[in-house]
């Protein structure tokens, strides 16, 4: 049986940040994951966590101006100081946490940046960062994220996800296999889940096309979440999406499902 995170970014979004982690434990959540910590101190967010018995799964390095549209820094020329600056604040969040698992976003480039520049900056930010992460007994996961919801984000495709981690050594970098900006992107759920296995670090679903709770898209859950276990994968996954009625009425998938 997959083991499920919830997302508090997107989930019991009906209460307060702080007090969507009793809510999760409730509810029958045994880990949580998030976007960004850093509105809260460390203490405050631990404290939550000890409270309900829950463990950190994830949460992402600082992204830039989220609200000037900006994801991630790590593809960004001219943005290292600041890029590096953001390793040494989330690895200092996922000491207090003790979360194992920190999401690099690769950002959008700017219009008309040659692709080979972007990665080579990329490739030079990871280098760096895969390296303090390690010291810190933290892995750092790579997200492909379809061009739909991001348009211009510079990592879009499992294969090239997975080729770049496993680049850096699989105990540096892991996969994020999100199955909703794959099944966006690509499709073929199971079998590119299957080819990349060995380098998934973390998993995160939600259905297609409206990312809403498993059930209620286009994608076969009872086969995905079966081949999920069939495959060996005993990693968190955690459930990034955007609840299509409220987050309580929306939890009978998981009966549904027997998860």
């Amino acid at each position: 049986m997959p083991r499920l995170a919830a997302n508090l970014s997107m989930m019991f979004t009906e209460v307060p940040f702080l007090d969507r982690f009793a809510l999760a434990r409730v509810h029958g959540f045994d880990a949580v994951e998030f976007l960004f910590p850093y509105d809260h101190k460390p203490a405050e967010i631990k404290a939550r966590l000890d409270a309900n018995g829950l463990t950190q799964a994830l949460f992402n390095l600082p992204p830039g101006d989220w609200d000037a549209g900006e994801r991630g820094l790590a593809a960004l020329p001219g943005r290292e100081a600041e890029f590096r600056d953001g390793v040494a604040r989330g690895l200092d969040y996922a000491a207090a946490l003790d979360c194992r698992l920190l999401h690099c976003m690769a950002g959008i480039p700017p219009a008309g940046l040659p692709r080979a520049t972007a990665a080579a900056v990329y490739a030079a930010n990871l280098a760096y960062a895969t390296e303090q992460a390690k010291s810190a007994g933290v892995r750092l996961t790579l997200e492909p994220i379809n061009q739909r919801d991001m348009p211009g984000y510079f990592l879009s495709h499992q294969a090239e996800g997975a080729a770049i981690a496993a680049a850096f050594g699989t105990d540096r970098a892991g996969l994020q296999f999100d199955l909703y900006h794959c099944q966006v992107t690509e499709g073929d759920l199971t079998t590119r889940m299957a080819r990349h296995m060995d380098v998934i670090a973390h998993m995160q679903i939600a259905d297609v096309p409206g990312r809403h709770e498993p059930g209620t898209g286009e994608i076969g859950w009872a086969h995905v979440l079966r081949r999920i276990d069939e495959l060996g994968y005993t990693g968190w996954v955690g459930c990034e999406y955007r609840p299509a009625a409220g987050t309580v009425a929306g939890l009978g998938w998981r009966a549904a499902f027997g998860v």
